[in-house]
């Protein structure tokens, strides 16, 4: 990874510089995002994503945000498994960062949150997250038509998992 990047979780003080990074990747991330109404760009509706419960870590350079990763959908009981996903600025991929994002979100599950497995999902050709998942570990595991609603229409993924660790979950 670029080392003038760090990667740190989501505070929420950090509104204002996820609208920035949004407003200046959307033309990057239009085509693999779904369709995201014009209050999303701005700090107020960051400022309540980063309170709804979600977990969020953030690559910083300098005061600017340049990539972020998220883990949703967290399943506690037998389950304990969450969901990822992750974007890089368009001004900095093929630096690691998309790595380095990958690596603390999946050490913060298994350490910090002890959850079991973590899923990913990506476009059919978006050839680049797949190189990143598959580095850290992910394996591919099917392929789900019409999965998710991206850039105006429903569209094909390939689903990933990563298994963290084979403990039984702790008795309620």
């Amino acid at each position: 990874m670029d080392l003038a990047v760090g990667v740190r979780e989501a505070r929420a003080g950090d509104a204002r510089a996820l609208a920035e990074a949004l407003e200046r990747n959307r033309g990057h991330m239009r085509a693999t995002e779904p369709y995201r109404p014009e209050r999303y760009y701005t700090a107020e509706a960051q400022a309540e994503r980063l309170a709804d419960g979600g977990r969020r870590w953030f690559a910083w350079e300098g005061e600017r945000i340049v990539g972020a990763a998220i883990l949703s959908g967290i399943v506690w009981g037998p389950f304990r498994s969450a969901s990822l996903g992750y974007w890089v600025d368009g001004g900095r991929t093929g630096r690691g960062i998309a790595g380095a994002l990958v690596d603390e979100v999946l050490r913060a599950s298994r350490d910090e949150l002890g959850l079991h497995r973590i899923e990913a999902s990506t476009l059919l050709d978006n050839h680049a997250s797949q190189r990143v998942l598959a580095k850290a570990g992910f394996e591919r595991i099917g392929h789900a038509p019409r999965y998710l609603h991206i850039a105006g229409e429903w569209r094909d993924h390939f689903l990933f998992q990563r298994i963290l660790h084979d403990q039984p979950p702790p008795l309620a």
